[in-house]
């Protein structure tokens, strides 16, 4: 059956994605991780944009068939593969909102998300890195009323769930009538605030936003090769990966995290031109001889997590690659500054709307930046959503408050007097992030009490990932079996590893 589709002239992801595939169906669009056998148990996948066109309209006709309806909510927690991108495009060519899941949750996470978000879908990976995710999703899934479809990839998967290796090979092209809307929501990234846990949804316009200002202020070229090293499971990741290869029309390659020989020998393979990693080991890969090692690089973009340690970085001292740091903030939203070329230092963020690229003047808006009378920064644009932020109304006032337009990221800020320059002083109080993922500091503590009399868990501060679990109890070893049958996070697990033993 040929797909029906109702243009509109805002664009969508999967807008995007047929843009490209008009012009050079026979280019390649995705490549697998090299190591991705040793990852998955599959073999990797390399997909022009044909190729990857038949792949998405095949998963596309399985959801359909699946009876998931339009506007419904499917889970992904997949790694970072060709798999994760043809099923996000197929979920949006099927009209579903795609919730992104961290790969390190555990069944504690994705039940509470799952009920959360009223997903009607999970796909996961059979296993991933050793850990059979499949049995996960599975587990979860039987928490969640709303849960109707379990799928998955790759082999040996349980009962009851259903092969998307199989659906792919069917090549059925079952399709609906979808509005190609880009102010439709297209995704739910989950976030971690003072007041707790939070879904975050966006829509394609947010995304694409998004995108822009990070290839626009990195000055991506068109037809890039580009070179993820970021999982892609939150706003951050997607569109620094996705939406940054969906827009400058070239290659998407995608490492897993994080193997470096690999990484540099996936680079030079595939002749990548551009490289989104997380900042520090974009620094670490800037101390070796890059122009000999990874001759075809010229653009890198940083990720940093804990944006406050943005400042205190090394000067960036590869003059032939241009370093953009991107500033995140949780779920909230993001930005990027070029570091200047003369000294390497990171570039000088102040107040105020910020266009995309930064220093071309009369250039789109790209966001704004300023700082609250709290003395925290926040952030507004066209990438925000900023509803899910929202205070609750004052229960003392019958008048409803009007709409608030940015986010409060509660990230300390202050204005250097000499220069007009944001600083970043601190994160958020009450939150404890390591790398990517974030806990309220009163759940761990509540964890650790769950384990008994003398437990402890505490988070320490670490200068490349924001934190660092570290645990204590009676019996470290049935600690870690207490917390991995609660179905936790396996930071929270490894934290009462056995020290004594570590060399």
């Amino acid at each position: 059956m040929t797909p029906v589709i109702q243009t509109n002239t805002s664009p969508t992801l999967d807008g995007l994605f047929k843009r490209i595939l008009a012009r050079k169906p026979d280019a390649l669009a995705l490549l697998d991780p090299i190591n991705k056998q040793r990852i998955t148990g599959q073999p990797a996948r390399n997909l022009t944009f044909a190729e990857a066109d038949r792949a998405i309209t095949a998963l596309s006709a399985h959801f359909i068939e699946s009876g998931l309806p339009s506007n419904s909510v499917i889970a992904v927690q997949l790694p970072n593969t060709v798999e994760f991108a043809l099923t996000v495009l197929a979920a949006h060519r099927a009209g579903l909102v795609v919730a992104l899941f961290p790969l390190l949750w555990r069944q504690a996470e994705l039940t509470v998300a799952l009920n959360r978000t009223g997903a009607r879908a999970i796909v996961s990976m059979s296993r991933i890195d050793g850990v059979v995710h499949s049995d996960l999703a599975m587990n979860a899934a039987a928490e969640a009323f709303s849960i109707r479809h379990v799928c998955g990839f790759g082999s040996d998967l349980p009962e009851g769930m259903a092969s998307l290796d199989m659906a792919l090979s069917s090549g059925s092209t079952t399709s609906r009538s979808v509005v190609q809307d880009g102010r439709k929501a297209a995704i739910i990234s989950f976030d971690v605030t003072g007041e707790g846990f939070r879904p975050v949804p966006r829509t394609h316009l947010n995304l694409i936003a998004g995108g822009l200002a990070l290839s626009l202020e990195a000055d991506v070229p068109q037809g890039s090769t580009v070179m993820s090293a970021f999982t892609p499971s939150s706003f951050a990741g997607l569109t620094s990966s996705l939406v940054i290869w969906l827009l400058s029309g070239g290659t998407l390659a995608l490492h897993h995290p994080f193997d470096g020989d690999v990484l540099e020998q996936q680079i030079v393979e595939n002749s990548c031109d551009t490289l989104v990693a997380p900042a520090q080991l974009a620094l670490r890969l800037g101390e070796i001889d890059m122009a000999s090692r990874l001759p075809t690089l010229r653009t890198m973009i940083g990720l940093w997590r804990a944006p406050e340690q943005v400042a205190s970085s090394p000067s960036w001292t590869q003059p032939r690659v241009a370093l953009t740091d991107v500033y995140l903030f949780g779920e909230a939203g993001l930005f990027g500054v070029r570091r200047n070329t003369a000294d390497g230092a990171p570039a000088t963020v102040r107040p105020g709307p910020h266009s995309a690229p930064r220093e071309a003047s009369g250039s789109s808006i790209a966001g704004e930046i300023f700082l609250t009378p709290r003395g925290t920064l926040a952030l507004r644009g066209p990438m925000v959503s900023a509803a899910p932020y929202a205070p609750p109304p004052p229960s003392d006032s019958l008048i409803a408050q009007p709409p608030r337009d940015y986010v409060d990221t509660d990230y300390a800020a202050r204005i250097d007097r000499s220069t007009g320059a944001i600083c970043i002083t601190a994160p958020p109080t009450g939150i404890m992030a390591v790398g990517g993922y974030r806990f309220l500091a009163g759940d761990l503590q509540e964890w650790a009490r769950r384990l008994g009399q003398g437990a402890l868990l505490t988070a320490l501060p670490d200068r490349l990932s924001g934190h660092r679990l570290a645990g204590r109890a009676q019996d470290n070893g049935r600690a870690r079996e207490a917390l991995a049958e609660l179905g936790l996070n396996p930071l929270m697990v490894e934290a009462f590893r056995d020290r004594a033993s570590q060399p």
